[in-house]
């Protein structure tokens, strides 16, 4: 589960990294190689539909954060010797277990 979380981290990271360098600023950035604004995204260019898709993969990227951060913090509360399974001393059985008496030493007189 944290694997494909964690892939799925890279992936937002990414593309959220992308989309942050497409959006126009006052060098222009990346967002000058995105063709002719009006023929993809409408008449008032890419503007507000980066600014959406980065705002809504951004709060995809904060919520798998927080929940990678919740199950490494679960791994790391559980221990090596939770799951060691523990054979008991005692017999099972029933009976009493009666342990041989030791022999008396010869009296002397």
């Amino acid at each position: 589960m944290t694997s494909s979380l964690f892939i799925i981290q890279f992936v937002l990271a990414t593309i959220l990294t992308i989309l942050v360098l497409l959006q126009k600023s006052s060098s222009m950035g990346l967002g000058a190689y995105s063709g002719s604004n009006d023929s993809v995204f409408g008449a008032k260019g890419p503007g507000n539909f980066l600014t959406k898709a980065t705002f809504t993969i951004a709060v995809l990227f904060v919520i798998n954060t927080v929940s990678l951060g919740y199950l490494y913090n679960q791994e790391r509360l559980s221990s090596a010797v939770d799951s060691v399974k523990v054979d008991t001393l005692i017999p099972q059985s029933t009976t009493p277990v009666t342990t041989p008496s030791a022999p008396s030493a010869p009296s002397s007189k």
